[in-house]
């Protein structure tokens, strides 16, 4: 049974006038940030303000890559040469780290995000790439992996400071990887079915896909998604929830 995890939630996702979730009361829930960094959402403006919110509430800052294509949110597969998303990588990285010394935080993981971040999971050599790329930039910094997939194959091998993550409100399917948007259930919207079901992963440290299966495998934190309507009241559920169970809450 784990007993101390870490819940994110990816946000600064607005851009401009265009709103995205209610970053400043989920900054008052989770304990870690996964931050748009430009390419699929956010702005610099975003970016500062999420991230001066996060360093006053004592949220841990991180920054959430993706594709640059803000009209798809970064949730369309790009067929691009790895030396590209390696070389976007590392920009969004450089870009996050640097709006974060000025807002008086840092960036201290990395998380890929949507359409990357799923052929990441199942594509070893790109997630090299994208990882071998955010180290170059900080060696230190903590690779954030779905647990159990290609991505975590890679970071053991690279031998860096890396955090397993399942999600909260993502089903999933028998190898790991997170059921397609596209399929019915993909998307959990009851927070407490969803509270219950982590529960139960962490109890048995082991993701449950959809079809009852077990993966075990090493969970550090929880993430769930900023941009669904029912983030907020989702996020104060599993909190709660694990709260009541006796597990703390903590950045990794």
């Amino acid at each position: 049974m784990i007993r101390k995890v870490d819940l994110n939630a990816d946000m600064g996702e607005a851009y401009g006038p265009w709103t995205m979730g209610d970053d400043a009361a989920l900054l008052d829930i989770v304990t870690s940030a996964n931050i748009a960094c430009g390419f699929h959402a956010g702005d610099p403006d975003v970016m500062a303000q999420t991230m001066k919110t996060a360093v006053a509430k004592g949220v841990s800052i991180g920054a959430h890559p993706g594709f640059a294509d803000l009209k798809g949110f970064g949730r369309r597969p790009l067929p691009l040469p790895h030396d590209e998303i390696a070389n976007a990588v590392a920009y969004q990285l450089g870009a996050a780290q640097a709006v974060a010394r000025r807002a008086g935080g840092t960036v201290r993981h990395l998380k890929l995000h949507g359409a990357l971040s799923n052929m990441a999971s199942v594509d070893t050599t790109l997630a090299r790439a994208c990882y071998q790329a955010a180290l170059d930039v900080d060696p230190d910094i903590i690779i954030m992996v779905l647990a159990a997939t290609a991505m975590e194959s890679v970071v053991r091998d690279l031998g860096c400071n890396w955090a397993g993550e399942i999600f909260a409100d993502r089903a999933y399917e028998d190898d790991a990887t997170l059921v397609h948007r596209s399929k019915p259930g993909a998307v959990l919207h009851d927070a407490e079915v969803a509270a219950a079901r982590i529960l139960a992963m962490l109890e048995i440290e082991a993701i449950i896909s959809e079809s009852g299966k077990q993966i075990p495998c090493r969970i550090d934190t929880i993430c769930l998604h900023g941009d669904t309507p029912d983030a907020v009241k989702m996020a104060r559920g599993i909190r709660t929830h694990l709260a009541n169970a006796g597990i703390t809450l903590a950045p990794i």
